[in-house]
């Protein structure tokens, strides 16, 4: 059984975007759950390709819709990580941090800044999110905090993929792409920062 699931692992995370935008075409019936449920796998599954994920999911459904299913997915799965680790995790962190304790200053910057690194780092296609998101559930950072953090630079990083992959050979001619990327992570930091200081004002 193992085998078998290693083995199916390691046909998915071999295959490129012309090969993943026809296995989820096969799946077509079932609406948008194939593009949903492949990216929610993914947090669980990180040698799953993710950006072909996305990129084949703008293909198949649209610009719009690629998006949507895509950011569902990868919220959905982030949100199910981070809510089992603070739940199962309690004792992990005092574990590591007596294990390595140069990783509490790690933590402490996570505590403290809260929304400005998980942002950051939630917005780039390359960055260890499955790490980012452990690391968020065993630290202290509100539910509130994470979700606003993850769910809008995890936006910004689909934004980025779904853009460059729509007709790659004319990406140079349509300058437009960068600009709406810039202009999106600038309105989507400034207006995150501005609603996690509401939430610490009312908390």
């Amino acid at each position: 059984m193992m085998s078998a699931v290693h083995e199916w692992i390691d046909k998915i995370r071999q295959m490129d975007l012309e090969q993943m935008q026809g296995a989820l075409e096969g799946l077509s019936a079932y609406g948008p759950l194939p593009g949903i449920l492949a990216t929610f796998l993914e947090t669980f599954i990180p040698v799953l390709p993710l950006i072909a994920i996305i990129a084949a999911n703008v293909n198949i459904y649209g610009f719009g819709l690629g998006f949507l299913w895509s950011w569902i997915g990868v919220s959905s799965g982030k949100l199910i990580l981070f809510l089992l680790c603070r739940y199962f995790g309690k004792n992990v962190k005092t574990r590591v941090t007596n294990k390595f304790p140069k990783s509490e200053r790690f933590f402490k910057w996570i505590d403290e800044k809260g929304f400005t690194p998980l942002f950051l780092l939630s917005g780039f296609p390359f960055t260890p999110s499955i790490l980012i998101t452990l690391i968020a559930g065993f630290s202290r950072v509100p539910l509130h905090t994470f979700l606003l953090a993850t769910m809008m630079g995890k936006a910004v990083m689909i934004l980025i993929i779904a853009l460059l992959s729509m007709d790659i050979t004319n990406l140079m001619q349509q300058p437009w792409r960068f600009v709406v990327i810039i202009v999106v992570i600038a309105v989507m930091w400034f207006g995150g920062k501005k609603i996690e200081g509401r939430y610490q004002l009312n908390s």
